[in-house]
């Protein structure tokens, strides 16, 4: 795995082999934060990454200056490697060891960007929970965007808040935001 941009531009990281985890692609996780990069300035958002697993996101966002980023994980090893390498790269990343659900049904965070990548084998609905959850607790911001990152077989377009797809390979990254009235009409 390979840090894109920002201040460790080209940074390899190699995570444990014992990590349960699938990181994103370096050309999906390209693409993406190329479209990011023409909706944000990255040192002026929050960001929660859910699912977090190696921390890839994490640190990507980090990286290219954002303060306020929040990594949650149920798995103990996956957060002691994010804690280790934030605090190599002096990253201020703040980890929660926790099941994703119980953490978005307890935070009182609002964040400009939540960054979700559940297991691809997770079934339709298990996506679109997280979704139901972020919209119900107005986990972001009003110019917000929630990406929730899956395989090309999961359709999540039915979503009242499915803005677009981008499509790298046999990823996808889904992208929920608030719609105003005029949209609907």
């Amino acid at each position: 795995m390979r840090i894109i941009s920002g201040k460790h531009k080209g940074r390899r990281l190699q995570a444990p082999k014992n990590l349960p985890v699938r990181p994103t692609t370096d050309m999906a996780k390209e693409g993406l934060f190329n479209v990011l990069n023409n909706h944000f300035y990255f040192d002026a958002i929050s960001v929660i990454d859910l699912f977090a697993g190696t921390g890839n996101i994490s640190y990507e966002f980090a990286s290219r200056g954002s303060k306020n980023v929040v990594a949650v994980d149920e798995n103990y090893n996956c957060i002691k490697y994010i804690n280790s390498i934030s605090k190599e790269l002096n990253f201020d990343i703040n980890s929660f060891k926790s099941d994703v659900y119980s953490f978005l049904e307890k935070t009182t965070l609002q964040v400009d960007i939540i960054f979700a990548d559940p297991p691809y084998h997770f079934e339709t609905e298990k996506f679109l929970q997280i979704v139901d959850i972020v919209f119900e607790k107005e986990l972001i911001t009003e110019e917000g965007l929630l990406i929730i990152e899956h395989s090309k077989n999961t359709n999540l377009s039915q979503h009242k808040n499915h803005s677009y797809d981008k499509r790298y390979g046999g990823n996808v990254f889904s992208f929920f935001e608030y719609k105003n009235e005029e949209e609907d009409l």
